[in-house]
């Protein structure tokens, strides 16, 4: 089921055009050479992010030879989401939404956490409680840029990129999510054979006393089909061995576990990861933009080059245990 599945969204998305004209300001969708800008300003604010090149035989010829993904590598996962329960001490953390029917929480990492998806519904039915976390997200990740001092640094350009040319807005309806697979029908708990092999025992050392976490692998690719960036995750326990996903499950909010996170064949290496379906990325994407932009009009406006340290705040709502951003403080 699962190899039926890789070939139709591989040939999926090789029919697919690629997107030439910028739609970063209507969509929330990228062009290949938005998305290149975008990672090598992400590699020049957080240099623990960089680009790869994959197998040379699944490389776009969209994309750079030598950027075809980004990668960081050993991000720390400190706890599971289950232990993200609130506390006494979590209080003033807390954030409620504008009727008090949710709340956000801050992590380990101070990074907001709640059940996102409600952004991307409120763009079909205009739904109160959707668009108050909207603007709860929008305000944390902006209040992440201003930490950041963006407009201070004068980061890398590429050339061809025009962001401040409007479009025509995309008249394509964003995907049902009933469309993604259940990976309850396309997963098998079954070892990867190109996974990296665990350490002998006699080099783990019980005693010592360094603390031993979960760490992951993240990569970040271009969806041509979606045009927007994509997340994928390959994780390890305490002993450097891979995780089943079923332990990967146990550090994505459980509003996105089996559903919009599943297990799928990474577009540039020969190994399936578990991954963040895209089809929503875009339209929570334009979301935020626009709300970030409106609450700083005294200000320049989000530059597209930005998109992917916005799209990591997104992210952090799907996997807040995994420490991957280190953004605010670079």
């Amino acid at each position: 089921m699962n190899s039926v599945q890789n070939i139709f969204f591989g040939i999926r998305e090789y029919l697919s055009p690629v997107l030439k004209n910028s739609k970063f300001k209507e969509t929330g969708c990228i062009t290949p050479e938005e998305f290149e800008a975008a990672g090598d300003f992400l590699v020049y604010k957080c240099p623990t992010w960089s680009w790869a090149s994959g197998e040379a035989s699944k490389r776009r010829d969209y994309l750079p030879a030598e950027k075809q993904f980004l990668i960081t590598r050993n991000v720390p996962c400190l706890r599971r989401v289950k232990q993200m329960e609130y506390t006494d001490e979590d209080a003033e953390a807390q954030i409620e939404s504008a009727d008090g029917s949710e709340s956000w929480v801050m992590s380990h990492s101070s990074r907001k956490s709640g059940p996102i998806e409600e952004i991307a519904s409120s763009i079909d039915d205009d739904d109160d409680d959707a668009e108050a976390e909207a603007e709860a997200q929008a305000q944390a990740a902006l209040r992440a840029m201003e930490k950041m001092n963006l407009s201070d640094n004068n980061p890398p350009t590429v050339a061809g990129v025009n962001i401040d040319d409007e479009q025509e807005p995309d008249d394509d309806d964003i995907p049902d999510m009933d469309d993604i697979p259940d990976i309850d029908d396309e997963m098998e708990e079954e070892a990867d054979p190109a996974a990296l092999a665990p350490p002998p025992k006699s080099e783990v050392d019980p005693g010592d006393k360094i603390l031993n976490v979960r760490t992951y692998d993240v990569f970040i690719t271009y969806d041509k089909y979606y045009q927007t960036p994509r997340m994928w995750l390959f994780g390890y326990d305490e002993h450097r061995r891979p995780l089943v996903s079923s332990q990967i499950f146990e550090d994505v909010s459980q509003d996105y576990a089996k559903k919009t996170v599943t297990i799928e064949q990474h577009p540039h290496l020969n190994m399936s990861l578990a991954s963040i379906h895209p089809c929503r990325h875009g339209a929570v994407m334009k979301k935020i933009i626009e709300k970030m932009n409106d609450d700083n009009k005294e200000e320049s406006t989000i530059r597209v080059d930005q998109y992917m340290i916005i799209f990591l705040k997104f992210m952090s709502s799907v996997v807040p245990t995994i420490d991957y951003d280190n953004t605010i403080s670079a």
